[in-house]
């Protein structure tokens, strides 16, 4: 999670990371940074630890959490 907030703020992002519950992420989007944001988040959050197997993250956009899953 701090990788994703430095990124955004070396890369000038203006969304924001709003909540951490368990495993999953929710973060407050602009529309217009939507692929970037994905981007930053699946590249942080899947090499986050070196493991022997594949760390493999998934994303949902939504109005709400629910439409998000």
């Amino acid at each position: 999670m701090i990788h994703i907030f430095n990124r955004f703020k070396t890369e000038g992002i203006r969304s924001k990371m709003l909540l951490q519950v368990h495993d999953e992420l929710n973060f407050s989007v602009y529309p217009e940074e939507k692929e970037k944001v994905e981007r930053i988040v699946l590249e942080e959050m899947q090499a986050a630890f070196p493991l022997s197997v594949p760390l493999v993250a998934d994303s949902g956009f939504g109005q709400n959490w629910l439409e998000a899953h």
